[in-house]
């Protein structure tokens, strides 16, 4: 429920680290509402294209179905090395895969953020952000592949690690944002929802 002064505040996403990242900074959604789309990407479709399409598409989705005053958060995380968008690792073969090809090498890792307000609250703003992190994992040996998959925090991450997980262990470097990494840039979405025309974070 809102507070009586705002519209609700709704994620479009169902991930918990979104959840625990925006607890971080103070906010709770008032509701979730994952839009649940097509995540493959287009044909000939770049990394910052096909994550700035993802995050808009889902937090229009979900404006598109709220009939009350909300406004909705949605954002999309890949991981890309130049132009090769690495897959969501649902099974330890996949993500074997996503570490070998990371093994000792500079990646990026892009989160777009989408702000939108529903069409029953017409002073909200449309706003978007498209964060860009460099991330550098040291040269891993079949033993450390092996000890991360064991561990299982790489299931449904994008190229198949986890920054809050055992992979800190193994990360040289990180320029940019982590939070970013770990699936929402607290600096820009806080950012973005000061910009509303109503208080939804100090």
């Amino acid at each position: 429920m809102t507070d009586g002064t705002r519209p609700e505040f709704v994620l479009a996403s169902s991930s918990p680290r979104r959840v625990d990242l925006l607890r971080q900074i103070g906010l709770i959604p008032d509701r979730i509402d994952a839009a649940d789309l097509d995540e493959s990407p287009r044909q000939n479709e770049t990394p910052r294209l096909c994550v700035a399409r993802l995050a808009r598409m889902k937090a229009e989705t979900v404006a598109g179905r709220c009939d009350a005053p909300a406004l909705i958060l949605a954002a999309d995380t890949l991981v890309a090395v130049g132009r090769r968008i690495l897959p969501k690792a649902e099974d330890r073969a996949t993500a074997e895969r996503c570490l070998r090809l990371l093994s000792g090498r500079r990646h990026t890792v892009l989160t777009a953020v989408c702000v939108t307000p529903s069409a029953s609250w017409i002073q909200g703003r449309h706003v978007e952000r498209l964060v860009e992190t460099d991330v550098t994992f040291s040269r891993l040996s079949d033993a450390q592949i092996t000890a991360l998959l064991d561990q299982g925090d790489w299931q449904g991450k994008a190229g198949g690690y986890a920054l809050q997980g055992a992979a800190a262990s193994v990360i040289r470097y990180v320029g940019g944002s982590p939070s970013a990494v770990i699936g929402l840039p607290l600096f820009e979405t806080a950012q973005m929802l000061r910009g509303q025309p109503c208080r939804f974070i100090i």
